[in-house]
């Protein structure tokens, strides 16, 4: 945050306190990505994807919606950079990104639904 003198001067030393505050280019990332998880099929989408690598049918299948809906969110997540895909033949198969900010959604995501990963049933 550039050297800046507020209005007022409320004795609490903001501008010293809140001197290598991130611009806010850096909160609109974290807004993007929630902007995408704004949709609870997509979270849940999401959600299997950091459980297990899947294809569009059966992640269809999985949440009973139709592959061109659930194209269009795997779609979002990709472009977020909450998850990745890879080819193999004809398939594409998508998981989520190993990244923190994929792992901190997933913990997230649990944490507030309050159920556990599949893996440790």
């Amino acid at each position: 945050m550039p050297d800046i003198q507020l209005p007022h001067n409320h004795g609490q030393n903001i501008e010293e306190k809140l001197r290598d505050m991130p611009t806010a280019d850096k909160f609109q990332v974290v807004a993007d990505v929630f902007k995408q998880l704004g949709d609870g099929s997509r979270i849940r989408i999401f959600w299997i994807l950091c459980h297990f690598e899947e294809c569009v049918i059966n992640i269809s299948s999985l949440v009973d919606m139709s592959s061109p809906a659930v194209s269009h969110h795997l779609r979002q997540l990709k472009s977020g950079g909450l998850i990745v895909s890879r080819r193999e033949g004809k398939e594409v198969y998508y998981k989520a990104a190993d990244t923190p900010q994929a792992q901190l959604l997933h913990h997230m995501i649990e944490e507030l639904v309050e159920i556990t990963c599949p893996s440790e049933r």
